[in-house]
């Protein structure tokens, strides 16, 4: 395919990539917490209303109402697929099972835990493509919904590859939507004084293809590292790899 065929420079300027599975392995992370988290309240919620438990599928559940999302997001998309409802609660809450927001922050005390106790390590062969658009004389960038952007990436040691960093805590301060809301890859291009014509969106998830593909980004290209190339098709990815040296 080749990185030059497939990044023109006369019809790109920019490329936006997805931290989580794209950059980083720490989708995988994620995904454990995830499970690990609502495992724990469907059991207590199985028991307290007497019901079966069912517990939370990393092969569907994760990818179909978690991955991409804002945090908060993801906790009440999936509660509704399995019909129950919380309050939302407050954004401060303790970690713990009464609302929204008490999940959501159990499940990110669950990511601190795992990623200072595992550390974090690039994909090589994402940071040898972003160093080479780089020298190709592409801007680059990195739109996350992860409050944990930062961090990760100064933990994975890639901070300095990219020009502009739109992550969660950024789409809160700016009340910007989340994925699949294209919002916050178009502030991405923005910032970098690209039109989203000219900007390419590098995603391994469904709702993040589903941004680009919204914002009417001029390339969007999809990262199945799950085997799920034909929903990252389906969902508005142009092109799909299973790594992104396949594009070298």
């Amino acid at each position: 395919m080749g990185l030059t065929h497939t990044f023109s420079r006369d019809r790109f300027d920019a490329v936006l990539f997805d931290l989580d599975g794209v950059l980083t392995p720490t989708a995988v992370v994620h995904s454990r917490c995830w499970k690990q988290m609502f495992d724990e309240f469907l059991t207590q919620w199985s028991g307290k209303h007497s019901i079966p438990f069912q517990p939370f599928e990393s092969q569907s559940d994760y990818p179909t109402y978690v991955d991409g999302k804002p945090r908060y997001d993801g906790v009440q998309s999936f509660l509704e697929s399995r019909g129950i409802q919380l309050p939302h609660g407050d954004p401060s809450a303790e970690p713990g099972m009464g609302s929204i927001c008490a999940l959501g922050n159990r499940k990110e005390a669950l990511f601190h835990e795992m990623l200072d106790a595992q550390g974090v390590e690039p994909y090589p062969t994402s940071v040898i493509v972003v160093k080479e658009l780089r020298r190709l004389g592409f801007k680059t960038g990195v739109v996350s919904s992860s409050k944990n952007c930062r961090a990760v990436l100064k933990a994975a040691r890639i901070e300095d590859l990219f020009d502009i960093r739109v992550d969660g805590i950024m789409a809160a301060e700016r009340g910007l939507a989340g994925k699949p809301a294209p919002d916050t890859f178009m502030e991405g291009a923005r910032g970098l004084g690209v039109p989203v014509k000219r900007a390419v969106v590098v995603e391994d998830a469904i709702s993040g293809v589903q941004a680009g593909s919204a914002g009417g980004f001029g390339l969007v290209i999809g990262i199945a590292r799950r085997g799920d190339a034909a929903a990252l098709k389906k969902n508005g990815a142009d092109i799909v790899v299973s790594d992104l040296g396949e594009l070298l």
